[in-house]
């Protein structure tokens, strides 16, 4: 079912239906594209359908595989592509079209017949002629039914309300966020074919979905921002049959979820009064304590006072509630009244697991911590899910092997043997075409590579090596950017690393954000082997603790910890940044964010300690925060 609310969506310029998660939106949106269907079917006719390429659509895609496997057809559907990428082959592992094939067209008895892409492979002198064709093909169905996208094709901001099926020239942002499916910018394609504005608008329904925490700035734009042409997706505000479709992450920027007592009366939570206040302290730029009466009932919070108040036991609650979330001993301070402390004193020392979803993620996310936990002489394990190899440039592995070549004769090496391994290398590497996965063996260095970077992070942080563990999950050793779903081999992985460490506490990114989704499948992973090892006595006494890292932050009201870091910790946790040089100069996946990871962290660590001197604690050079995982925790 969908979160409900008594109070107005004022704010919203867009029919908005937000879901506890994927799965149950794209349940709902099945079942009304079924529906549209059977009603087409009734009447003789195809449903046109209108698809993007993207990850957001995969969970409806199970969905219709779902529905065939249980006996409903699809041959009365045809799918129009949205766009694709230009100059590039329909069969590339890139290409928008094989994206469909694979999660879609397989799966279903669409016809091929009825099946049509943008040619990214087609000459340059016949693109005009083939856009026009793909228009005249939509009208000879009758225009398209339903569209369902995550935004407006490759139509970058800027291009034209009345625009039809063109070639477009990508923008850099647009180059840099698909680097990752392309192993480096420099492979991108410099242009799109895709559906135009007034192409995509005039289809008789419009779908939009967006998940996740990543993408709530770009939702609250779309839904409460007005129509802009730098904003393309903006332009569905003028379409009169449009549903945006949101799971209760992708929403969190919405007044209504955000900030409801701007939008109506609300239940007065201890969680929603902490957002309230801070929101309050940051939109006056005041202190917690010193929020007066006044402040409260101009700001549309005066039930607030009525209903918890009065305003100074608010601000006092609010305050020590805050307080109470900073700690210099993650692990517990021992022979220490842990009554307001986030973490509890006993047992001590404690058996810690740092899971990191990447060789890097660890130093990213809370390299401070870490060196706390170690220094605070800690049992600290360091759990790397996978190998991160696919993130490494290819000069790297000429790099390594050429000093595998150079050093062997000096230490009396088979040198024969090092000689051919950095032959096979230059081979494979001279005959990967630009955007082609790695051959096994690349991997395998790249792989290397990547455990002796986190391995020298370990060794600077005081770390065991004993206690650095790779866990290789099968799901991410495809060789490419899509990864495998969670399979059971992965689960058990987890499980079995735990069962052995038996963990007093576990720190796990709750950062979900990252752009291939390795963040989640690993945090689902720990979340079904906790849930297997819930009848074990020492699961009981462990707890999971959340950390964000290079993609975002968690909002201070979330938090539960807050580990201060000095200066000087800032250095070692930088430091234990650029232990891993490859990703480095620049990292070759970089997101949306073009800066080096140390960068983005130092500045989020920094910023997170002027917003707490802002509410009125203690000032500090940087904060690293973490939420205590409690059972049915939505992030």
């Amino acid at each position: 079912m969908t979160l409900t609310h008594e109070f107005s969506r004022r704010y919203e310029n867009l029919p908005v239906l937000i879901y506890e998660g994927q799965d149950e939106a794209c349940h709902y949106l099945a079942n009304n594209i079924l529906d549209a269907l059977k009603e087409k079917e009734a009447r003789g006719e195809k449903l046109v359908l209108a698809l993007s390429a993207n990850s957001a659509l995969i969970g409806l895609f199970e969905n219709f595989a779902s529905l065939y496997k249980n006996g409903i057809s699809f041959k009365n559907v045809v799918v129009f592509g949205v766009n694709e990428y230009y100059p590039l082959h329909k069969d590339e592992i890139q290409s928008h079209y094989r994206f469909l094939k694979e999660y879609l067209y397989d799966m279903l008895d669409i016809p091929e017949n009825q099946i049509y892409y943008l040619d990214g492979d087609i000459p340059r002198s016949h693109v005009a002629q083939h856009c026009q064709l793909y228009e005249e093909k939509i009208a000879s169905y009758g225009g398209i039914d339903i569209l369902i996208t995550n935004g407006m094709g490759s139509n970058e901001p800027g291009s034209p309300y009345s625009s039809r099926t063109r070639l477009i020239t990508l923008n850099t942002g647009t180059r840099i966020s698909a680097a990752s499916e392309f192993f480096g910018i420099d492979y991108v394609p410099n242009y799109s074919l895709t559906m135009g504005i007034q192409t995509l608008l005039e289809a008789r329904t419009i779908y939009y979905l967006a998940w996740g925490e990543g993408i709530a700035p770009s939702v609250k734009k779309l839904v409460e921002g007005g129509v802009d042409e730098s904003n393309p997706a903006s332009y569905i505000q003028n379409h009169s049959q449009t549903e945006v479709i949101l799971d209760k992450a992708a929403a969190a920027d919405l007044t209504r979820i955000r900030s409801p007592w701007l939008a109506g009366s609300c239940i007065w939570t201890e969680e929603l009064t902490k957002k309230a206040v801070f929101w309050l302290c940051k939109h006056l730029d005041k202190p917690i304590l010193k929020l007066t009466a006044r402040d409260y009932n101009d700001n549309g919070m005066s039930d607030l006072i009525t209903e918890r108040g009065p305003f100074s036991k608010i601000n006092i609650d609010v305050f020590n509630s805050l307080q109470h979330t900073i700690t210099g001993w993650p692990g517990g301070k021992p022979n220490a009244d842990d009554s307001t402390r986030p973490e509890r004193a006993l047992p001590y020392p404690k058996r810690v697991i740092v899971f990191s979803p990447h060789p890097d993620d660890d130093v990213i996310s809370m390299g401070g911590t870490v060196a706390r936990l170690s220094q605070q002489g800690h049992e600290l394990h360091i759990a790397y899910h996978t190998s991160g190899n696919i993130a490494v440039f290819d000069h790297d592995v000429i790099r390594f092997l050429d000093f595998l070549q150079e050093i062997s004769p000096v230490y009396g090496m088979n040198e024969e043997k090092a000689k051919f391994i950095f032959k096979q290398a230059k081979i494979d590497l001279d005959n990967k075409k630009p955007g082609e996965p790695d051959t096994e063996s690349i991997r395998r260095v790249k792989g290397i590579i990547r455990r002796g970077e986190a391995k020298s992070a370990c060794d600077y942080l005081g770390i065991k090596p004993g206690n650095v563990h790779f866990l290789e999950m099968p799901f991410y050793e495809t060789g490419g950017v899509k990864k495998d779903p969670l399979s059971r081999s992965d689960i058990e992985i987890v499980k079995a690393f735990m069962e052995e460490i038996k963990p007093h506490q576990i720190f796990a990114a709750g950062d979900l954000s990252d752009p291939h989704g390795t963040h989640r499948v690993c945090y689902l992973a720990i979340l079904a082997a906790i849930d297997e090892l819930q009848d074990h006595e020492w699961i009981k006494d462990c707890r999971l603790w959340l950390y964000r890292g290079a993609w975002q932050e968690w909002d201070v009201a979330d938090a539960d910890m807050a580990v201060p870091l000095s200066p000087e910790e800032v250095i070692i946790k930088r430091n234990a940044i650029f232990r891993h040089q490859s990703q480095k100069d620049p990292a070759l996946f970089p997101g949306n964010d073009p800066r080096e990871f140390w960068k983005r962290a130092e500045e989020r660590n920094h910023n997170t300690a002027k917003l707490y001197d802002k509410l009125g604690m203690a000032e500090y050079q940087a904060i690293e925060l973490f939420k205590l995982y409690r059972k049915g925790l939505s992030i």
